[in-house]
């Protein structure tokens, strides 16, 4: 039996956003030498709305894409079934930037340094910076750590968490712990 039980909805969420979005400007100045990289598939959702929010408070468009990580993953061939990749858009330079990798749950790692990996096809950055709205301290397989964090969450192995955005057609923006 799968039970939800609910982490983080509005306004929380929207105040939550907002932080993130300030630390960024904080430990980054006016971004011009800083780019926004949404990590395919959810990570994207919250990209977009950290981007947005960037937007709002600095005036101009921070360089944003997204990234598909799928062939670098270390499980890649292992599976059964064969994973489908989704699209990756960079259409500006990472080479010397600060890029700010964001994704919407950190849990074991692997994806994140799948997505280190991949990045370098695109140039070498001067520095990477990682943002995640939910971070599951306890279940990390690797040494990866975000910089910026919406919110921890102790979690069993077993357990998921899972992010409905009003992108993806839900009715509301809500977090939630499955058991």
């Amino acid at each position: 039996m799968n039970k939800k039980r609910l982490i983080l909805s509005q306004p929380l969420l929207d105040v939550i956003l907002a932080r993130l979005s300030q630390e960024i400007i904080e430990n980054n100045g006016d971004m011009k030498e800083a780019v926004i990289i949404g990590l395919q598939p959810r990570g994207v959702f919250l990209a977009e709305r950290i981007v947005a929010n960037l937007k709002q408070t600095l005036n101009f468009e921070v360089p944003y894409g997204v990234l598909d990580a799928t062939f670098y993953r270390d499980d890649f061939r292992r599976r059964d079934s064969m994973l489908t990749p989704n699209s990756t858009r960079i259409d500006f330079v990472i080479e010397n930037k600060k890029v700010i990798l964001i994704d919407d749950v950190l849990a074991t790692g692997r994806m994140v340094r799948a997505a280190i990996d991949a990045l370098q096809a695109f140039g070498r950055p001067n520095k990477i910076e990682l943002l995640c709205l939910i971070d599951r301290s306890y279940s990390r397989d690797l040494p990866i750590q975000p910089d910026y964090v919406g919110r921890r969450v102790n979690t069993q192995k077993t357990q998921r968490v899972l992010v409905e955005w009003t992108n993806q057609s839900f009715k509301a923006d809500k977090i939630w712990l499955m058991d």
